[in-house]
C-alpha cells in the first residue's frame, strides 16, 4: 500500500523456516541500501520494543505457554511494534527491514500449530489496520536442509525444537501465502549465497524503481 505514496517509506519483510540465512541476508539487505543512500530501519518480531524483547524471551525460552497465549503475544507484541516503530518510520519516509511478522503467524500458528486461520486474520485485521509490507522476501530451502544450518548454532528454542512435520507444515503455509499475494518474492535459498543475494538485489532493484517512478 505504501508505493501508492512517494512521502512514505518502504516495509519489507524477510520470512523463511530456521536456518534458511535470514540473518545473513537481512545485513546484505542493509548494505544494499546503505550503498543506495536510502535511509532505514532495521528490526525484529517478535521484539522490536522493549515490551516485545520481553514478550520474545517469553515466547522463545519461558516455560508452558499454551497455543492460543502464543498467537495472542505474537499480536501484542506485534500492536506495540507498529505503533511504536514501524509506522512512525515509514511515515518519516524511512525503509523498515523487519526479520519475520504477520506471515510467519500464519505459518507457525497456523501451519505449525494448527489454529484457526480465521482466527489469526481477525488479529491481522485489528492490529494492521489495512498495513501491509511493500515486499516479502521468502528465504525457502527444505526443511531438512534448514534444520541441519540451525542445528549448528546451538541448542534450539521453544519453537525451533518442534518435530519435521512440524517445520514441513510451517514451509507449506509460507509457500501457500507466496501464491496468494503478489507483494511475496520466493528466493532460493538452497542455492550459493551469491545467487540468493542476486535474486535479492534484483526485488529490491524492482521496489527501489517502483518507489521512484511515482
Amino acid at each position: 500500500m505504501h508505493l501508492n505514496d512517494p512521502m512514505l517509506g518502504r516495509f519489507i519483510t524477510v520470512e523463511g523456516i530456521e536456518g534458511v540465512g535470514k540473518t545473513t541476508n537481512i545485513q546484505f539487505i542493509q548494505d544494499w541500501l546503505k550503498n543506495n543512500n536510502i535511509p532505514f530501519i532495521q528490526t525484529r518480531e517478535p521484539g522490536g520494543t522493549e515490551l516485545g524483547e520481553k514478550l520474545r524471551e517469553m515466547l522463545l525460552h519461558g516455560g508452558d505457554v499454551c497455543d492460543d497465549a502464543e498467537l495472542l503475544m505474537m499480536f501484542a507484541s506485534r500492536a506495540q511494534h507498529l505503533s511504536e516503530k514501524i509506522k512512525p518510520a515509514l511515515k518519516a519516509g524511512t525503509w523498515v527491514i523487519c526479520d519475520r511478522f504477520t506471515d510467519s503467524t500464519y505459518a507457525y500458528q497456523g501451519g505449525g500449530r494448527e489454529l484457526k486461520l480465521e482466527n489469526i486474520s481477525q488479529l491481522e485485521k485489528m492490529v494492521h489496520a489495512g498495513l501491509q509490507p511493500d515486499l516479502t522476501l521468502l528465504l525457502d530451502a527444505p526443511v531438512e536442509i534448514g534444520r541441519a544450518r540451525a542445528a549448528k548454532r546451538g541448542a534450539f528454542d521453544r519453537i525451533e525444537a518442534e518435530d519435521l512435520a512440524f517445520f514441513n507444515r510451517v514451509r507449506n503455509m509460507f509457500l501457500s501465502r507466496a501464491k496468494a499475494y503478489d507483494r511475496y518474492a520466493v528466493i532460493d535459498a538452497a542455492q550459493p549465497l551469491k545467487s540468493v543475494q542476486s535474486a535479492i538485489q534484483l526485488e529490491l532493484q524492482k521496489l527501489m524503481t517502483k518507489a521512484d517512478n511515482l
